[in-house]
């Protein structure tokens, strides 16, 4: 079920590095190009007996509303263009990110009524194009293309859904970057539009009911001036009928008491069930409520409990006649398989798989077996079992990776599943469940030998002793020199969210130019269940800046990189982690690049979806939360009169996940610092937001200007 997370990016950025040692710069580079002029105000407050200043408050205020907002960032980013320009790897980085995302790729099949539906792009497209073919090989035939939505590509196909019988498709739209969605839909047979169009949903699911209508979420319809700024309450779910105006859509769950909870709803594969889910913040705490379609009529939306208490994740798996499966951490940490029946007079949960060395990540229902996909130190592990939870197979996967799909439905003779590495874009394969073997469906052409590139995990001890994966990459003659080469370190480190290998055309090209890419699985993500989360969060937030600072000094220490050769990048709660890195060691890194980062710390629950987070932040109104939040926001705890790495910030005007003002406060306070002569800049792309949706024009633009930054201060040289 959708969550609401904070980042998007934590698996979509892992990439970029840097070129030119930072010992070979001198105070020119940033003299030359003096930083704009800043308001700085007098806001100051007084917090837990802390006056604390806020001198650039002022630039929270909406970028599209406030004229002196808008003149700030046209001033940044004239400077920083003015500086990107100067450096001559820009123009490499550029044109070699475009001829490793010249590809054609594809997303999985999702099969309906004999039809299957998948995402096609045929190398450098803005957006993915969406087509339809009627049985396994019939022919393509083009269903939606976002890229004549909007002249500047801007526009993008989020999710979509076909109906039950694939005559109709579902789908949301979203546009520049916002995490707003408008719902449409289509008939597939004809390629004509419906005259439905559904506005103000937000971390929405797609469930049909039939062929009638669909469940969707939505929140209310902002006041003028603050659609990507207000802060998201009162989520409710809504039934909206074919045919009909949005002001008639029916209420179908709503919590007017509690406007905190978040509410989506999926409906069963055979259309038996919804399933609600509610959550108050980030966390996979749900209560679970189910109605029965086949009772609507005398009922109406008549919801039954079936979980209450926000304690424990329940991901539902499916479900048939009154039958559920869901994947729970319940009395297992690391994740365990269950069933319920409803038709029973006191329904029990009953356990079909325990829980493992591994966690288990989710669980299909494909013909009549289930497929249980785990994480093994952040590898993906693929397991066939019965309905009865008894093994029947393992999955052979194609080495380190990251495995995804194995959708499909009761009854169905095959699934599709995707695997991608480091070396290895998306390959889709096709398994036939009777016999167990995997065929590939479609496999990208490559400009490269994957066989080129070494993929290593090694453990290092943190800061307390905690053994900590990292995945190193770096190319076979790299690794056969023995020589530490420029290296970008990448890491996340909460909200439970697992990163794993996948492939990046942006970080493949640093790779081609010689230098190294470290990803580290640091605490507060998913990687191995509950204890891994809860020990990077809240209270234990400063086990991710140490383990991350502990993954440079191992980096350093085992001569992967040079001591002035080392970059750090994340994005959005990661960028929040290069932030407090930085802070806490200047002296480690010799760049960075921050990107959509939550940086002040004291104020995120203030804007959109930032109220969530406190799951994994704590709240800044209480005290003994207040207190760790101000050791270590990055906002805060600038370091004037220390030598800093040079500094590349990103972020999007239309960000409304992570809204900009982070970054631009962020921004003011590192240039208003003395912290030597390596540059502060910030880059705001135009009609972006927190990630997803961006075109590849702009990824590349963004790609090749950020791995310049980074390679002019860390001495990668080019081939």
């Amino acid at each position: 079920m959708p969550r609401f997370p904070l980042a998007l990016l934590a698996a979509a950025w892992l990439t970029f590095s840097s070129q030119a040692p930072a010992s070979q710069q001198t105070a020119k580079d940033t003299t030359l190009i003096p930083y704009p002029e800043t308001r700085r105000g007098d806001v100051s407050e007084t917090l837990f007996g802390e006056t604390i200043a806020d001198p650039y408050r002022w630039l929270e205020n909406d970028v599209r509303n406030d004229p002196e907002v808008a003149d700030w960032v046209e001033r940044e980013n004239k400077v920083t263009d003015a500086y990107l320009e100067t450096l001559p790897q820009r123009a490499w980085f550029k044109d070699r990110i475009r001829g490793l995302m010249d590809y054609e790729r594809f997303g999985l099949p999702t099969k309906a009524g004999g039809r299957y539906f998948y995402l096609r792009n045929s190398g450098l497209q803005n957006q993915a194009q969406l087509f339809v073919r009627q049985g396994l090989r019939g022919k393509p035939r083009l269903l939606l293309d976002p890229n004549a939505w909007a002249k500047d590509a801007a526009t993008a196909l989020d999710s979509w859904k076909p109906s039950d019988d694939g005559k109709l498709l579902l789908y949301s739209v979203q546009d520049g970057g916002s995490d707003w969605r408008i719902l449409r839909v289509l008939d597939v047979k004809t390629g004509a539009p419906l005259a439905d169009e559904i506005r103000w949903a937000k971390f929405t699911g797609l469930a049909w009911v039939g062929d009638e209508g669909f469940l969707y979420s939505r929140f209310p319809e902002p006041k003028e001036g603050e659609t990507f700024q207000a802060r998201n309450y009162n989520q409710a779910i809504y039934f909206h009928r074919l045919g009909t105006p949005q002001s008639a859509d029916e209420l179908v769950y709503a919590t007017p008491d509690h406007p905190d909870y978040g509410h989506t709803a999926q409906v069963t594969q055979d259309g038996r069930l919804v399933v609600i889910h509610s959550q108050i913040g980030t966390d996979a705490r749900y209560e679970v409520h189910t109605v029965d379609l086949t009772r609507r009529s005398k009922d109406g939306w008549k919801p039954r409990a079936l979980v209450k208490g926000f304690e424990h994740d329940w991901r539902l798996v499916d479900g048939m006649g009154q039958v559920l499966w869901f994947v729970t951490n319940q009395d297992a940490p690391r994740y365990r398989l269950v069933a319920i029946d409803l038709a029973q007079r006191a329904p029990q949960w009953r356990q079909l798989v325990a829980q493992t060395e591994e966690t288990l990540e989710q669980a299909t229902i494909i013909g009549n077996q289930l497929v249980l996909q785990y994480l093994k130190d952040a590898s993906s592990r693929a397991l066939v079992f019965g309905l009865d939870g008894k093994s029947v197979r393992s999955i052979a996967l194609n080495g380190i990776g990251t495995a995804g799909g194995f959708g499909g439905k009761p009854g169905d003779p095959e699934t599709f599943y995707a695997f991608t590495s480091f070396n290895r874009p998306q390959t889709i394969y096709r398994m036939n469940l009777a016999t167990g073997q995997s065929t590939p469906f479609a496999s990208p052409k490559l400009l490269f030998d994957p066989r080129d590139f070494a993929i290593e995990q090694r453990f290092y001890a943190s800061k307390d002793g905690t053994r900590v994966p990292m995945f190193i990459v770096r190319k076979k003659s790299v690794v056969g020199a023995g020589k530490p080469v420029p290296t970008i370190l990448y890491g996340y480190g909460g909200f439970d969210v697992s990163l794993t290998p996948g492939f990046s055309a942006i970080r493949m090209a640093w790779l081609e130019a010689g230098g190294a890419f470290a990803l580290a699985n640091l605490r507060g993500g998913g990687e191995y269940g509950r204890a891994w989360h809860d020990g990077g969060r809240r209270e234990n937030k400063q086990n991710v800046f140490d383990d991350f600072i502990a993954a440079g000094e191992y980096l350093i220490a085992e001569g992967i990189t040079p001591r002035d050769g080392l970059a750090i990048q994340g994005g959005s709660n990661g960028g929040l982690l290069v932030g407090a890195a930085v802070n806490q060691r200047p002296d480690l890194f010799a760049a960075g690049n921050a990107a959509v980062g939550v940086m002040d710390m004291l104020r995120f629950d203030r804007f959109t979806a930032g109220r969530y987070w406190v799951d994994d932040y704590g709240y800044p109104d209480r005290e003994k939360d207040f207190r760790v939040l101000r050791a270590y926001s990055p906002y805060h705890n600038i370091r004037p009169g220390k030598d800093y790495p040079a500094m590349l910030v990103t972020t999007a005007d239309t960000d409304d996940r992570v809204v900009p003002g982070h970054s631009f406060k962020y921004t003011a306070a590192l240039q208003a610092a003395k912290l030597g002569n390596r540059p502060q800049l910030i880059r705001v792309e135009t009609r972006a937001g927190h990630g997803s949706g961006k075109p590849t024009d702009k990824a590349i633009e963004e790609g090749a200007d950020v791995l310049a930054f980074l390679a002019q201060w860390t001495g990668l040289k080019l081939p």
